[in-house]
């Protein structure tokens, strides 16, 4: 499989210029010499070269800062290499960064700010983008859809609003929410490490939940180029998830759900069964949804408004009417039922499933699970069906010794472990 470069990514969107002074940064010079200092006292002696790569920023600027710090006799040169300074922190300067740490413990790249973060993000929204019939079927080609179920999503992705995706459990609610990102073609969004605020920070980058692309050494080092992001918040969601995480030992903030989705999806997985009421996300979604803007609440009680170009994706298998009241479902106007497999869909998972894990089966044989699924487990034909009694065969191979092998003996026996009788 190719890897994702900058290359191969297509259209890339508006680069952020690296900034080649203090003042271009947009950041102030004393966050930016503490930040320096912290980094220096944690990292040890640096070249500034060193310097500039741990804080993500241009050579000039380090030094620009680093002749401060010199100057204020908080770090000192001990060296050259290359013509390069060898810099080291100096007793003095020691005791300010500890000072500094115990204030707030980031010490990580240099943030940007929360103008130019929203002018970004507004350069890589959604909406803009026009999704045909073409890059639907790209995105969706590892998975088994009906072309109706595909016009639907296709329709809903232009809207550039939220979607209700419904339909009983295992029918590929999931799979398919977190397919949606692809839709939009492999272009690549910026994504900052962390926003300052006020002297605050906000981390947003994060690498379990953003996919980077190795692309050349251009643009401002602050940012990261990933694919567009897919965040998914199933039971465990809290109405805290959705508001700035601040962390009182380190004591700087973590961005919520929806910051770290921008430009990508928000999939509400399991919908309705959170730890908060679909009313109360409803409400916390309404003026977001709407406005494309949220509003967020630092510690000292100032809120600060940032974009929400997301793609909220709800997924449920209880009916929507049982969540909420038609004033509730209005704002979520794409409404797409995924409904049990076809016999013709099942076959077509079963065998792409088996093809996946080198296993050889007969069509007649696929055929007689359809019947005992249906007419004796008294079970529709769900999507999730195929890949788990393979894994049943796979881990009962596993535990005999054997090579995983799928026939009528292996199969009866998976059936009867995965399924409950019927009532």
């Amino acid at each position: 499989m190719q890897q994702p470069t900058a290359s191969n990514l297509g259209r890339l969107p508006t680069t952020p210029r690296a900034p080649e002074s203090v003042a271009e940064t947009g950041i102030g010079k004393s966050f930016l010499e503490e930040l320096l200092l912290k980094i220096l006292y944690l990292s040890g002696p640096l070249t500034l070269v060193e310097w500039a790569q741990h804080a993500r920023l241009r050579l000039a600027v380090v030094e620009e800062i680093f002749a401060r710090l010199r100057a204020q006799q908080l770090c000192t040169v001990t060296g050259m290499t290359r013509h390069i300074h060898e810099v080291t922190i100096t007793s003095l300067g020691r005791s300010r960064a500890l000072e500094l740490l115990s204030l707030n413990q980031y010490a990580g790249p240099a943030p940007v700010t929360l103008d130019s973060y929203a002018r970004q993000v507004r350069l890589q929204g959604t909406r803009s983008v026009e999704i045909h019939s073409s890059e639907m079927e790209r995105a969706f080609a590892h998975l088994v859809l009906d072309s109706e179920t595909l016009t639907q999503l296709g329709i809903a992705l232009n809207s550039g609003s939220s979607i209700l995706l419904y339909g009983p459990t295992g029918s590929g609610k999931t799979s398919i929410a977190e397919s949606l990102p692809k839709a939009f073609g492999e272009e690549g969004v910026w994504i900052p490490f962390a926003v300052e605020v006020d002297g605050q920070i906000i981390t947003i980058y994060d690498p379990l939940l953003h996919k980077s692309v190795d692309h050349a050494d251009w643009g401002d080092p602050r940012w990261v180029l990933c694919h567009r992001p897919a965040v998914i918040a199933g039971g465990e969601l809290n109405m805290k998830m959705l508001d700035l995480q601040f962390n009182p030992v380190t004591k700087f903030y973590t961005g919520p759900l929806q910051m770290k989705a921008n430009n990508g999806v928000l999939i509400v997985d399991d919908f309705g069964r959170q730890r908060a009421r679909p009313e109360a996300l409803l409400n916390r979604w309404v003026v977001p949804l709407d406005r494309r803007i949220d509003f967020l609440t630092l510690a000292g009680g100032r809120k600060i408004e940032i974009p929400f170009e997301l793609l909220v994706v709800f997924a449920t298998n209880l009916h929507p009417t049982d969540l909420a009241d038609a004033a509730f479902l209005r704002r979520i106007p794409a409404k797409v039922k995924v409904g049990s497999a076809s016999p013709q869909q099942f076959h077509e998972i079963f065998l792409r499933v088996c093809r996946e894990y080198d296993l050889a089966c007969e069509p007649e044989l696929i055929d007689e699970i359809i019947r005992i699924i249906e007419e004796r487990m008294k079970q529709p034909l769900r999507a999730c069906y195929p890949r788990d009694l393979v894994n049943q065969v796979c881990w009962a191979a596993r535990y005999e010794g054997k090579t995983p092998c799928l026939d009528r003996e292996t199969l009866k026996r998976a059936i009867e472990i995965y399924f409950l009788p019927p009532k």
